[in-house]
Formats: C-alpha cells, structure tokens, sequence
C-alpha cells in the first residue's frame, strides 16, 4: 500500500482548538485597530521579486536564502510575500494612498519564508501588523506601541518585555557603519561565518547575530547611540517620553537592529523568554525612506507585525487550562426517533432566540452515555438530554459538564428562558 501523502515541511494545518485560537488573535486585532481608527487592507500573496529586493534587501537572509522566488509564464520573475511591508508601500504608492496624506492602515495573513522550521517559526506563517504613513513625529511612534501593548493585553499574554533602539538617519547610520566595520574587522576570523559575509556588506546585522563568541565580540562594539545626528536624538528621547507618559515600561536595547534594511530611527520589539530561542513575539520601528524607496512621493512611515503562531504558542502556555473559544455551550443528546426529531426544531429555535448561542446537535445516534461522552470531548458546558420520558412529561434535562451542578428538569415550554439564566455562566 502507498504512503499516504503528507503536509510540506513547515506547512502546517491548522486544527479546530488552534484556529479557534488563531480567530480570537485576528478578532481581537480588528477590534484595537477600529478603537485606534486604523483600516484594513488586503493584499495579494503574489507580488513582483524586484519589489522585495528594493524594499527588504538584497543583502538580507529573507532575499538571499528564503524567499520562494519562481519565473511565472511571462517570464516574469514573482514571490510568495516573505513579509507585508512591502506590499502595503506598493499598494498605497499604486492606489495614490500616501502623496501628502496621513494612513493608519491593519493587515492579517500568511506569508512565505523558506528557513529551518522551528516552534513558531514555520515556512507558511501567518501576521497581523499596522503600519502609519505620513506623520513623522514621536507621538505616531508612541501610538503604534501603544496599540501593540493594548493588542497584546486584550489577547491576555503577560509576561512580555518592551525593548527599544534608535537607528539615526542615513547620515548617522553610514558613520556608526564605518566605525562597526573598523572594529569588527580587528576580529573578522573569530566571526561566524555569516557575519564575516555580512562585515562589509550589512554589517548592523552582525549586531544581531546569536552566535555566542560573535555576540562576546559584539557586545564591545562602538555604540549606535554616540553617533545619533541631533534630530533622530531628540526623536528617540521624544519617544521615549510618550512611553514613559503612556506608563508603558521599555528597556533600550543598543543591539536592536532589526532584519530588515529599511528601518530607520526607531525599532522596537516585545520579547518574551517563554518560546525559547524565538523570544520576539512582535516587532517593528520606523522606515521613513521606505516609500520613496520605491518610487513614491517621501512619507514618513512607522509600523509593526506580529507572527500569529508565536501568539498562538503563548496563548497555549499561559491559557492551557482555558477551553477553546469554539466549545459549544449546549450539547443536545436525544433518544429515540420522536425525540431525535423534537431535538432538531428545539435546537434551531434555540439558535434564532440567542444570537451568539454555541449549539451542537448530536448525530449518528448512540446510547445515552456515548452521547455524553461526546458531549465531554468537545468541550461543551452543558449537555440538554431528551428522550421518550422526557417527552412525555413534556420537558428536558439540563446536565452540567464543567462545573459541579446538581441536574435539572426545565419545561420545554420555558426552555429559552430558563436557559438564559444558565448560558452566561458557560
């Protein structure tokens, strides 16, 4: 007999309990966004390769090593989006969204790399982010965290560390970038080897590298900081303020860069130490050449996103105990034909009287107890048994699963009011 055929390395599906759970993390993002009065945005999966190569890098791991890059029938070469940024740039440049004009827009979907899957950290991935265009003050800085912090709170995950880092502007950036490559070059062969390819070519993200004796070495590199211009000085120190008027606490981090080339002044990331290596849960900062960059008018831009799976894990540890948002309230058991068929209208009805009622119909027959067996298995609060003696005497049993409640008998003429009192405690 053939081997069945299995999902690709690093694609993974995604089952009821977790896309219970992967509903609840872009619900709640809907949620802050429209709080926060920013607008959706939908974009393709498909876009132009030169579009990433501009935006992201072409010295960048995610350009070089993990793009899934094809030439399609035209003979044009295309990517799966490795990120969103880019195409938010692309669109609103495309869609005359940015020229002399303030955007707060959110997004959430998949997205491609091709990289050593990890917990978290999977070939197809999923981000929710926003992304703010044309205000170039602290105060939009502030306000993407701020919105990051009521995001993360609002989905229940504690635990998390703020950390901060200002990049300067270009000119800063090309002196520090001389003075790290001074120093860097002193210990070029203890480097690993990525970071002896990126010395010369991107050597800010040597500042990033996780390899112990690269980080031994990075950790006495000249300081970004000392070589800020005065104008990102006092952005960062304007940044920080707001932070500290909004009591949202944050650490500066010097080693904070960021894998993308486009960001400038201001990055950003809430860490965690519960998902291993992969501590960033969410990440961003500011790319204000971004969307001349690639063609449109200057805007200053500052955004962030967030990796959905690495929510998910989180909200896995934190909540294990919490049942599934998806569980139904009620499970309907009925025995006997009569009974089966009195179950069915009753439980529609219930449906149209409670709007947002989590009703589940058992089907396939089955004997009392496997009923309620199923009833456990899928997490329900309550199960409503129905059978012949219960008909008779005109009524319904209502048995509580989750917490220790002595059974009741409700009339069936009374059922949607009595039921009432009972469902907001499921």
């Amino acid at each position: 007999m053939s081997k069945s055929i299995q999902s690709l390395r690093g694609f993974n599906d995604v089952l009821p309990a977790q896309a219970a759970l992967f509903r609840r993390v872009f619900t709640t993002a809907a949620e802050v966004a429209a709080r926060y009065g920013y607008g959706e945005i939908r974009l393709p999966l498909l876009e132009a390769t030169a579009l990433f190569k501009r935006a992201v890098g072409e010295v960048t791991d995610v350009v070089e090593k993990e793009m899934y890059s094809f030439d399609d029938r035209d003979g044009v070469s295309v990517s799966l989006r490795p990120e969103l940024t880019a195409g938010v740039v692309r669109a609103g440049i495309e869609h005359g969204l940015l020229h002399n004009q303030q955007q707060r827009l959110w997004y959430a979907g998949p997205a491609f790399r091709h990289e050593r899957p990890q917990a978290g950290r999977y070939r197809q991935f999923h981000q929710v982010g926003v992304e703010a265009y044309g205000m170039a003050g602290p105060d939009i800085d502030a306000e993407v965290i701020a919105f990051s912090h009521r995001f993360l709170t609002t989905l229940g995950i504690g635990g998390l560390q703020l950390e901060i880092n200002s990049l300067g502007g270009s000119e800063a950036r090309a002196n520090y970038r001389s003075a790290l490559i001074d120093y860097l070059s002193r210990y070029e062969s203890e480097l690993d080897e990525d970071s002896r390819r990126r010395l010369h070519s991107n050597p800010l993200r040597v500042l990033d590298s996780k390899v112990p004796r690269t980080r031994e070495i990075v950790a006495s590199a000249p300081q970004l900081a000392d070589h800020l211009e005065s104008e990102s000085r006092a952005h960062f120190d304007g940044w920080r303020q707001a932070l500290e008027d909004l009591g949202i606490p944050y650490q500066v981090s010097p080693q904070l860069v960021r894998g993308l080339d486009y960001y400038t002044r201001g990055v950003f990331e809430w860490t965690t130490t519960e998902l291993g290596s992969q501590g960033t849960v969410l990440a961003g900062g500011r790319y204000d050449n971004l969307v001349s960059q690639l063609g449109g008018s200057p805007s200053p831009a500052v955004g962030w996103a967030s990796g959905v799976e690495r929510l998910v894990l989180l909200l896995e540890k934190q909540q294990s105990a919490e049942v599934s948002a998806d569980a139904p309230q009620l499970y309907f058991c009925a025995i006997g034909e009569t009974a089966e068929r009195r179950a069915r209208i009753l439980a529609e009805e219930l449906r149209n009287q409670f709007g947002g009622l989590r009703l589940s119909l058992n089907a396939g027959g089955g004997k009392l107890k496997s009923q309620l067996a199923r009833a456990e298995r899928v997490g329900a609060a309550f199960a409503l048994v129905l059978g012949e003696a219960e008909l008779a005497r005109g009524a319904v049993q209502v048995k509580s699963l989750r917490q220790t409640l002595p059974d009741q008998e409700l009339p069936l003429s009374e059922l949607a009011l009595r039921l009432s009192a009972l469902l907001p405690a499921a």
